[in-house]
């Protein structure tokens, strides 16, 4: 499987009193990476941005161990586990060369922000999303 990998650096205040880093920023680590993937794939101009949008319509994170602040970045990988119609599914892995911190799925949802509606995902999106759709 061909998954995109952004190398996130952990901010010392993402940790919290225990020391690792709090459950409620998983989400955020995985908005960022997706969004650093997509810059490649989504149009340049705001309103170009706002017509060709994608919006989260459910988040599942498994937490699989403590991830406590550090220096040194953490991976995480991004991967399409299906791309139809306007429904787009991206499964996640917040992980180093040790172990796994989280394994995570969004569904998502092609979006037009000006008409308020779902709209199908493009020919260009897709050819983009299929480099790193599972086998």
């Amino acid at each position: 499987m061909n998954t995109y990998t952004y190398p996130l650096p952990l901010r010392w205040a993402d940790a919290d009193a225990y020391g690792h880093v709090n459950n409620s920023l998983f989400l955020t680590y995985l908005e960022e990476a997706r969004t650093r993937m997509f810059q490649d794939m989504l149009p340049v101009d705001e309103a170009g941005r706002r017509q060709r949008a994608f919006v989260v319509s459910q988040s599942v994170v498994d937490y699989r161990a403590p991830l406590t602040y550090r220096e040194e970045p953490v991976d995480v990988q991004v991967w399409v586990v299906s791309c139809r119609g306007a429904r787009l599914e991206l499964g996640y892995a917040i992980r180093d060369a040790e172990r796994t911190y989280a394994e995570a799925v969004t569904k998502m949802a092609a979006y037009d922000l000006d008409t308020g509606r779902p709209r199908r995902i493009s020919e260009g999106e897709l050819e983009f999303l299929a480099r790193y759709t599972e086998a």
